[in-house]
């Protein structure tokens, strides 16, 4: 190959950018309409705006601000709103894990790894491990950068717009924009899924969530979680033994 056509390096900027136009993509389309159907409910809660904002910037994970809403309108304790929110977002952690060996590089700073871990969260986590390969490695925290403070920041001003408009809404339409979340993160964990486990522990937890729901409804959630993730590891380590032993 010869100089001429060997392609320059892409700039920092560049993959900026090019995460920045990930706004346009399914994912980020589909929160930021939960994120219409969240001032709905924050609204119908007589939370004010500046609120609203604050917490979509500095929470940022639409799980976690509900459950902050709710712990809010119910006259929780702050610590109990505290932890609540904390056990929820334990779930980022090994989003996280998994995420910085794909964006760094042996010169990355540490800070800037940190910075950028604040805009984890399920749908910036899946569009990044699904399109973070097909970019260069140099450029890849850049491109992770670019989409989700792009993300963040459009959902922040979009609350704000929106906020006094969406309280007119009917209940059944606000329920339905929030509801295209959990079905978004449902099926793109399992399109994106690598390894047989996460079928696993989808399709037990999803099959538990009645059950815990009719016999624990404060905790159900967090017992299918648990229960189902703890089933599926389990017994993909049990099959791991016998494949070993064949």
């Amino acid at each position: 190959m010869t100089a001429e056509t060997v392609p320059e390096p892409r700039s920092q900027t560049y993959w900026f950018l090019f995460g920045m136009r990930g706004l346009f993509s399914l994912p980020a389309i589909i929160l930021m309409l939960s994120f219409v159907g969240f001032a709905a409910f924050t609204a119908e809660a007589k939370i004010p705006v500046g609120q609203v904002m604050f917490m979509t910037g500095m929470i940022w994970a639409l799980p976690a601000k509900v459950i902050l809403v709710g712990s809010m309108l119910s006259g929780a304790h702050i610590a109990t709103a505290f932890l609540a929110v904390t056990l929820s977002s334990v779930r980022m952690m090994p989003m996280v894990a998994s995420l910085v060996p794909e964006i760094r590089t042996g010169r990355t700073p540490t800070w800037l790894l940190l910075v950028v871990s604040h805009f984890v969260a399920i749908t910036a986590w899946v569009f990044a491990m699904e399109r973070v390969r097909d970019v260069p490695r140099a450029g890849r925290l850049a491109f992770f950068a670019g989409f989700g403070i792009t993300l963040t920041t459009t959902n922040i001003v979009l609350v704000g717009l929106v906020y006094g408009a969406v309280s007119e809404f009917p209940p059944l339409v606000s329920g339905c924009l929030f509801f295209l979340t959990p079905v978004y993160f449902l099926t793109s964990i399992w399109i994106s899924a690598r390894h047989r486990v996460i079928y696993w522990a989808l399709g037990i937890g999803l099959a538990l969530g009645w059950l815990f729901a009719v016999i624990a409804p404060e905790y159900d959630i967090l017992l299918a979680g648990i229960v189902g993730g703890t089933l599926a590891w389990w017994g993909e380590r049990m099959l791991r033994r016998r494949e070993a032993v064949r």
